[in-house]
């Protein structure tokens, strides 16, 4: 009985002394699709001498953002020899080879690679948006001119694959596909096309439609997000003529309420506070709805409040303390409070002195299962900033540099790639090199 008791009580001192593992992050936004980073034992404040770089690898042009999963980092990018660097609203013509690499999360050493012709016709045409997808051993990912494709995480063996422009009789909206495909259940939603469908679920082991719904001006840029109201779980679709919402086992629609969006410029997926779902594009074209209780449906709160609300343009806003944290399109940083669309306070944030247009940095929530939380933010100019949102105020604790903008927008040099955190680091792009940083305390 001594025997038995000793040993547990090792086994019990083994489990409490070993690091609790965090977080992957297997798509956009991590793991609970909620840009909440889950670990504890991370540095705050930066080393003065800056954190670690673990390795730094080789990599072509892009906006999207890297995932991470089983060990393995995957990330998607754009070889062409033309200049990329156009802006703005204008198309330009390229032609160049998108590629999916698959690296080494402990060494940055290429474990497979897998690369398509393609031929861009969109503004930014820098390379592809879509954080890649990996789910039960596979990895999903879509390219910018709507190549999507399922592959063995492992091998990189082609699983299926669809040509979205060609199977929905459709064109690249004008920035290219850059809504995030979701997994839910054995489907994989997308946002394909305009006339024919606006979006549709696919088989995640054949790739064989399942369902299609909706029809669209454009696709917009909006990713497909999951709510649960009415005692309903509930697909939510924002197009640039509307909010929609349908059964994710049929595609059944559940409500419609129509919405406007300049040049079908709206990006942000809705965000829900309480029984309210807002959403906000290009030009004050805010929308906020009240989810009804008693069965799925939605009430128009206001449209359109002019000179409030949050017209987010490259940040996916964060809801905490009852308000929606966000960048408007100007650059600045608000906080706005629910259902009012006023503000317990704006500023500028991590961005500077004076915000510019489309400012950007990508907001996450640390959580290390204390009470003391923070938010890490990588901003365009290539900085890690960790820092303090809450209802009094942005507060900066520490920053650091990590990767030089290679892009351009507006007439500045930026970066506008989502960082993926993981295993007590960070893995981030520009369009010259990935890089993996140690967040360890």
């Amino acid at each position: 009985m001594r025997h038995v008791l000793t040993s547990r009580l090792l086994i019990l001192v083994a489990l409490l002394a070993a690091p609790a593992r965090g977080d992957e992050w297997p798509q956009w936004m991590g793991p609970g699709r909620d840009n909440v980073w889950r670990e504890a034992g991370i540095v705050s404040p930066f080393p003065s001498s800056g954190p670690k770089v673990l390795w730094r690898a080789p990599i072509a042009g892009g906006y999207a953002g890297a995932a991470i999963a089983g060990g393995r980092v995957f990330v998607t990018d754009y070889v062409t020899d033309a200049d990329v660097k156009v802006a703005n609203f204008e198309r330009k013509t390229s032609t160049g080879r998108e590629r999916v690499l698959c690296l080494d999360e402990a060494t940055g050493r290429i474990l497979w690679k897998h690369e398509y012709p393609v031929t861009y016709t969109i503004a930014y045409p820098a390379g592809p948006r879509c954080t890649p997808t990996v789910h039960d051993g596979r990895v999903y990912t879509l390219g910018a001119e709507g190549d999507l494709f399922c592959f063995e995480a492992a091998t990189g063996a082609v699983v299926w694959a669809r040509d979205l422009k060609k199977d929905y009789a459709t064109k690249a909206a004008l920035w290219g596909w850059a809504s995030h495909p979701l997994v839910d259940d054995d489907r994989l939603v997308c946002v394909v096309g305009t006339d024919v469908a606006h979006a549709a679920a696919f088989d995640l082991k054949t790739g064989k439609e399942m369902w299609r719904t909706g029809k669209a001006p454009e696709q917009g840029y909006v990713p497909p997000s999951i709510i649960e109201a009415a005692g309903v779980r509930q697909l939510v679709f924002a197009k640039p003529d509307g909010v929609y919402a349908v059964e994710p086992a049929t595609g059944k629609l559940l409500w419609e309420t129509p919405y406007n969006a300049d040049n079908g410029s709206i990006i942000m997926t809705p965000v829900r506070v309480g029984d309210f779902l807002y959403i906000g594009g290009y030009q004050g074209k805010n929308l906020l709805l009240k989810l009804k209780a008693d069965e799925p449906g939605v009430e128009v709160v206001w449209r359109n409040k002019p000179k409030q609300a949050i017209s987010a343009v490259n940040v996916q806003p964060f809801v905490a303390d009852g308000l929606v944290y966000g960048f408007h399109e100007n650059g600045e940083l608000r906080a706005m409070r629910v259902p009012e669309g006023d503000f317990a306070w704006k500023g500028v944030g991590p961005l500077g002195e004076r915000p510019a247009g489309s400012g950007t940095a990508f907001i996450t929530k640390h959580d290390d299962g204390t009470a003391n939380e923070h938010y890490f933010l990588f901003t365009e100019t290539g900085d890690l900033v960790i820092a303090k949102l809450t209802p009094a105020g942005y507060e900066e604790l520490s920053r650091t540099h990590l990767l030089e903008p290679t892009n351009n927008a507006f007439g500045r040099p930026v970066v506008w790639c989502a960082p993926a955190y993981a295993n007590k680091s960070i893995v981030v792009r520009n369009d010259t090199e990935i890089i993996r940083v140690s967040l360890a305390k």
